[in-house]
C-alpha cells in the first residue's frame, strides 16, 4: 500500500456494526486487546484496499457479499452490499453474489472465483489443488490468488469475530444469571497417553509436518525489501518456510495477518497459551487440517505437559475434554466452526458456568476465529508432508 495502515480506534468496522461504544462492558473487554481489534481492521483495510493489483475492488467485495451470504451473517452481508453499490460492479454481478450461484456468473473468471470461495466456506477441505488451480486456469494470477485466499479466510475470521462479539453484547444487555451446572466429562475415550507418546487417529497425528505450496512461492533472493521485512516480522523461519513465502506475494495483507495472529496467541494474559491452543486444535479438527491440528497438538503439550485432551480430540472432538471446563471450551469452539450464525448469548453463558471470564471469552473467541483463518489458507494453498516411513 502506499501509506502505512493507521488505526483509528473511533471509526472500527466490528465496533461500528455491533454497536460497541466506550464504556459498555464488551467494548472494554475487546479493546483490552487492542493489538487484535486493530489487526483485524488492518486486515480489512488491506484487503480492500482500491490500489491493490490482481482483483478489482468490486470483485473482491462479490466475494465478500457472497461468503458473508452463504455463511451467513447478515450483518456484514449487508455492509458489502452497501459498499458494492460504489465499486462498480454490475447489477447482474450483484445479484449472483446476493441470491445466486456462482455457475451463474457472467464470465468464466468470476465462476471461477466463487465457486472457490464456496468451497472455502463451506467445506474447506474440499480445497484441493484441483480445486486451487482452476484459479489460474481462469487467468488469475499467482499473487491475486493469495489476495482472493487470504480474503476468504479473513472473512471465515470477521463473521466468526462478529458472530461472538454480538453474543457477549447480548449477554452483556441480560439481568445476571445465577451460575448453571457445566456438564460433567465423559469418560476417557481413547487409551491414557504418555507425554511424548506419537498419537494417531482418523488421519491426525501429533508427530512433526511439514507443508509446501501448490503454487510458486517468493524467491528470498529477489524478494522486495518490503517482502524481506514482512517476513522477518511474521515468523524466525518465515524465509525458509513455504507458508510464508507464498503469503507474501501480497506483503501488506500477511504484515496485517501476521500481527493480528501473534497478539491473540501469544499475548500475555487471560485465556491460557495451553487453552488456546487447544481451542485451536478442536477448530482445526473439525475443519480438517491436518497441518495446523499436529502443530497446535503439539504447543499444547509443551505448556500443559499432556497430551490426554489432545487424544481425546483426535478421536472425537464432540466428546473430547478432561474437564466441564475443556468441554466447555470445545463445545464453544465446535459451535463457532460449524455454525457461528446459531452462537448466541447462552453459548457465551456456558462458558462463564464453566469458570470463563469475559477477557477469556474474547481470548477463545479470537483464537479460534483465527484458526477459521490459518485452517483455510493451509488447506487451500498447499498440503502437508509427512515424515518418511
Amino acid at each position: 500500500m502506499a501509506e502505512p495502515i493507521v488505526y483509528n480506534v473511533t471509526d472500527d468496522l466490528v465496533d461500528r456494526l455491533i454497536g460497541l461504544a466506550p464504556g459498555a462492558k464488551t467494548y472494554e473487554v475487546r479493546h483490552f486487546r487492542e493489538k487484535v481489534a486493530a489487526a483485524t481492521q488492518g486486515s480489512y483495510d488491506a484487503l480492500f484496499d482500491p490500489q491493490l493489483p490482481g482483483l478489482s475492488l468490486a470483485e473482491r467485495l462479490l466475494v465478500a457479499l457472497y461468503a458473508t451470504r452463504i455463511t451467513p451473517s447478515p450483518l456484514l452481508a449487508a455492509h458489502y452490499r452497501a459498499r458494492l453499490t460504489d465499486a462498480g460492479a454490475t447489477p447482474a454481478d450483484i445479484a449472483v453474489a446476493e441470491s445466486g450461484k456462482p455457475s451463474d456468473a457472467a464470465t468464466p473468471r468470476l465462476a471461477a472465483i466463487l465457486e472457490f470461495t464456496r468451497k472455502l466456506i463451506e467445506k474447506p477441505v474440499e480445497g484441493d489443488e484441483a480445486a486451487l488451480k482452476t484459479l489460474p486456469a481462469a487467468g488469475v494470477s499467482t499473487p491475486a490468488v493469495v489476495t482472493l485466499s487470504q480474503l476468504i479466510a479473513f472473512l471465515s475470521y470477521q463473521v466468526r469475530l462478529v458472530a461472538g462479539l454480538q453474543a457477549m453484547k447480548d449477554l452483556e444487555g441480560q439481568p445476571e444469571r445465577a451460575a448453571g451446572t457445566p456438564p460433567a466429562p465423559f469418560p476417557a475415550n481413547t487409551a491414557a497417553t504418555a507425554p511424548g507418546a506419537l498419537i494417531k487417529a482418523h488421519g491426525f497425528t501429533n508427530e512433526s509436518l511439514e507443508w509446501k505450496a501448490w503454487l510458486d512461492v517468493v524467491n528470498v533472493d529477489t524478494a522486495t525489501p518490503e517482502q524481506i521485512a514482512v517476513l522477518e516480522e511474521s515468523h524466525p523461519k518465515a524465509k525458509v518456510s513455504d507458508y510464508y513465502l507464498f503469503l507474501v506475494h501480497q506483503p501488506e495483507i500477511l504484515r496485517q495477518r501476521s500481527t493480528a495472529f501473534n497478539a491473540i496467541m501469544y499475548a500475555p494474559g487471560g485465556l491460557s497459551r495451553a487453552e488456546r491452543e487447544l481451542g485451536s486444535t478442536y477448530v482445526s479438527r473439525v475443519n480438517g487440517c491436518v497441518y495446523c491440528a499436529s502443530v497446535h497438538a503439539q504447543r499444547f503439550e509443551q505448556l500443559a505437559k499432556r497430551n490426554d485432551v489432545i487424544a481425546q480430540v483426535f478421536e472425537d472432538p464432540a466428546t473430547a475434554g478432561t474437564t466441564a471446563r475443556e468441554l466447555a471450551i470445545g463445545k464453544f469452539s465446535i459451535q463457532i466452526t460449524e455454525a457461528p450464525a446459531a452462537v448466541n448469548a447462552d453459548s457465551i453463558q456456558a462458558l462463564k458456568d464453566a469458570g470463563l471470564n469475559e477477557g477469556e471469552i474474547l481470548d477463545l473467541l479470537h483464537s479460534d476465529a483465527i484458526f477459521a483463518w490459518a485452517n483455510r489458507l493451509m488447506l487451500n494453498l498447499g498440503e502437508p508432508v509427512f515424515p518418511a516411513a
